[in-house]
C-alpha cells in the first residue's frame, strides 16, 4: 500500500469507523506566545494603506494600550482577534511607548 500524506483512514473492518484526530487550536497571531510583543507594519488587504500591527500584548491590557497608543500617534486604529491595529507608519513612536509601558518589544516584518 503507498502512503500518501493526503489521505487519513476512515473505516476500518478491524474497529468500524475511525474518529477524526482532534485539531489544535489556531491561533489569530503568526508568533509565538512568549512574552515579546511584536510590532509589524502590514498593508495587505488595506488598499496600500498601511497599519501597525501589535502581537503578543496580554488581552486584560489591550483595551487601555490600544486607547494610549492611538491617542499618542493622533490615529485611528483597532482591536481585531486579539491583534491591535494602529493606523499609519508610526513604529517607532509605538516602540518607544511600548518600552516605557514596561514590554519587550521587537520589530517583526518589513
Amino acid at each position: 500500500m503507498m502512503s500518501d500524506t493526503n489521505s487519513r483512514l476512515v473505516y476500518s473492518t478491524a474497529s468500524g469507523f475511525v474518529p477524526e484526530p482532534t485539531a489544535k487550536a489556531a491561533s489569530a497571531s503568526p508568533f509565538p506566545d512568549d512574552g515579546i510583543v511584536r510590532l509589524r507594519r502590514e498593508n495587505k488587504g488595506r488598499k496600500g494603506a498601511g497599519v501597525i500591527t501589535i502581537h503578543g500584548i496580554p488581552s486584560e491590557r489591550q483595551k487601555e494600550l490600544a486607547s494610549l497608543l492611538k491617542k499618542k500617534c493622533g490615529t485611528g486604529g483597532a482591536i481585531k482577534e486579539g491583534i491591535i491595529e494602529i493606523q499609519g507608519e508610526k513604529r517607532d513612536l509605538i516602540q518607544a511607548e511600548l518600552i516605557k509601558a514596561g514590554f519587550t518589544v521587537k520589530l517583526a516584518g518589513g
